[in-house]
């Protein structure tokens, strides 16, 4: 066996069996305290420093940055909470947690990631400035990117890179495409205040119910109507709650749902024209109505110039390339691209099925196809940096 052969072998264990007690002791959003403990154990135990940013939960780390001259800085994130789902994988390893799990692959995420920071351990002399790691709470309530950026986790980076797996893609295939990736993610809740009345009277009142659905027809002709066929946006409501009789028009029915929209101009064009035809629905009906939005993050858009540069990287270690099919799911990733230049990628795991779902599960030979993937990105990417930094002085 080649010395290459057997690093692999090597990392393709560990990974598996840090994978696997994660998915064990999954922990939701905000609450990923013993997860954050086992990630600084496992780092601190390969000599990786870990850097105190004063989070509750999460972990922030670096490699690099030896050569004392300062140099470019690039950041890897990997999310780290689970989902309030009951597992139904029957794996050996599955969830020891009543209605919690791993269903979207963020433990695959944080091992790939630690195994990318153990690969570059391993050559720190050799890197032209620092890589920091981001392993990021609160994904799921898109809440902890913010909370890292608040804490100071960009400052000085100069580009950031992440992965979310892909279980319709198989193992050794990733998905690099320069701009829009993944959707901006908004909820709604609209809320129609009629009059109650008998149902055997209902001109003595002013029915919610009638009113809400003719709002959730007419916001269907939104998108087909407002927005162009080279775009795209989709809103769904997902829930309606009225009434408490089968005789007694209620005074009030609330229904809400989402939003996904991949353009700042497409996403503010659908927001304004969904708040006109709620109120004007409302009016003609003589209703008032309420919408409340629950902003979530905007869309993931890659850089060009890091997609451009991370396929020949990918290719050269023996990986497929595709240019992935732009998601409709929200990823709070989206705010670290706010911030700086980056890339998001798509990484195949050859799942049985899609995120979220209670039988989600993954290939776990996907392991060390990320963190080599990784590790290559953010060492060419920090030669790139530097460069550029000479030539600019």
């Amino acid at each position: 066996m080649s010395r290459e052969q057997l690093v692999a072998e090597t990392l393709q264990v560990r990974l598996t069996a840090i994978r696997r007690q994660l998915h064990e002791q999954p922990e939701l959003s905000h609450e990923e305290f013993e997860t954050t403990a086992s990630i600084k154990r496992w780092l601190e135990e390969a000599g990786i420093r870990v850097i105190d940013y004063g989070l509750k939960t999460g972990v922030i780390a670096e490699v690099g940055g030896t050569r004392g001259d300062g140099g470019p800085i690039v950041a890897v994130r990997a999310d780290i909470d689970a989902l309030p789902i009951q597992e139904e994988t029957g794996l050996p390893f599955a969830s020891k947690v009543p209605g919690k799990m791993h269903a979207c692959g963020h433990d695959f995420h944080t091992a790939s990631i630690i195994g990318t920071a153990l690969l570059l351990k391993e050559r720190e002399a050799e890197l032209a400035g620092t890589v920091r790691f981001l392993f990021q709470p609160a994904e799921e309530k898109a809440k902890g990117a913010q909370q890292l950026i608040r804490a100071g986790a960009l400052a000085g980076v100069d580009a950031v890179f992440g992965l979310h797996n892909k279980p319709d893609l198989p193992v050794g295939t990733i998905g690099i495409k320069g701009g829009p990736l993944m959707a901006a993610a908004d909820g709604f809740v609209v809320e129609v205040e009629g009059r109650g009345s008998h149902a055997a009277v209902p001109e003595a009142g002013l029915d919610p119910i009638v009113t809400a659905a003719h709002m959730i027809t007419a916001l269907q002709s939104i998108v087909s109507r407002n927005v162009s066929a080279l775009d795209s946006a989709v809103i769904s409501v997902t829930r309606l709650n009225a009434g408490t009789a089968w005789n007694i028009i209620s005074d009030k029915a609330v229904f809400d749902g989402t939003l996904r929209t991949f353009g700042d101009e497409v996403r503010s064009v659908v927001r304004e024209r969904f708040e006109q035809v709620v109120h004007g629905v409302a009016a003609a009906f003589a209703t008032k109505a309420a919408v409340k939005w629950i902003e979530g993050p905007p869309a993931v858009r890659n850089d060009q110039k890091w997609a451009e540069a991370a396929i020949p990287i990918a290719e050269k270690l023996g990986y497929k390339v595709i240019a992935p099919i732009p998601s409709p799911a929200g990823e709070d990733f989206a705010f670290y691209l706010k911030e700086t230049e980056g890339l998001f990628v798509f990484l195949g795991t050859d799942g049985p099925q899609e995120w979220h779902h209670p039988a989600f599960d993954l290939d776990e030979s996907a392991l060390p196809v990320a963190a080599s993937f990784f590790a290559a990105l953010a060492d060419e990417a920090l030669h790139k940096l530097s460069a550029q930094s000479r030539q600019g002085g």
